[in-house]
């Protein structure tokens, strides 16, 4: 394994996640498609490799010990963060990665087919415009929108069951106030990313009870 792959390995490990040598390999796969990519379609703001490997693969599996269920929505996902690097550790789930840019649409597809995730679907939509038969068991967020404006815009993939994740970059403690009618906060984390120096938050959300908050 390569020194960039064991780094990969370490800070996943960090996370309480655990990747097998091809899972490793394919989420290098993905920075190069994306390095690719980018040079022509401008998809993300992150040029270095080394800050892609933190910000964008392992802030992306931070979250991959809260997925509940089989399915799993991906809300405004851009050039396919955190859904693509879930969808490599996570084989055994169903993933709908979800954004209105089609440009970035198209990588995410590339990539699905590329690193041959078939449990990947790319949808080319809004998610507020979505009426899907089946609520999503998680819908996930990265940096997409206030808590109370994402759970007004992800109300209509979520059932009474659904487990929202909105992945933040600052402090919460405002976003948790004036939520729509029927949401709570069941938990809010702070999340320690190997080799990022900015804080990271997690809210779990949902229409259950609360059942308590955890934070740190």
């Amino acid at each position: 394994m390569t020194d960039e792959g064991a780094q990969l390995a370490a800070g996943a490990r960090a996370l309480g996640v655990t990747l097998e040598p091809d899972a490793v390999a394919a989420l290098l796969r993905l920075l190069d498609e994306l390095a690719r990519w980018n040079r022509a379609y401008n998809l993300t703001a992150i040029t270095d490799r080394q800050e892609m490997l933190t910000h964008h693969l392992l802030d992306s599996l931070a979250v991959a010990p809260w997925l509940q269920g089989a399915t799993v929505a991906d809300v405004g996902t851009g050039a396919g963060f955190p859904g693509l690097p879930l969808a490599v550790v996570r084989p055994d789930l169903r993933f709908t990665l979800i954004d209105s840019n089609g440009k970035k649409q198209r990588f995410v597809a590339h990539a699905a087919r590329t690193l041959g995730l078939g449990q990947v679907e790319p949808l080319h939509a809004r998610s507020e415009d979505l009426r899907p038969a089946t609520p999503f068991d998680t819908v996930v967020a990265r940096a997409f929108a206030p808590l109370p404006q994402l759970l007004r815009l992800v109300a209509p993939l979520c059932g009474p069951d659904t487990r929202v994740l909105a992945m933040k970059g600052r402090n919460v403690d405002a976003e948790l106030k004036d939520l729509p009618a029927g949401w709570q906060v069941q938990r809010t984390v702070q999340l320690a990313v190997p080799g990022l120096s900015e804080a990271r938050y997690l809210i779990v959300a949902g229409r259950g009870p609360a059942g308590g908050t955890l934070s740190g």
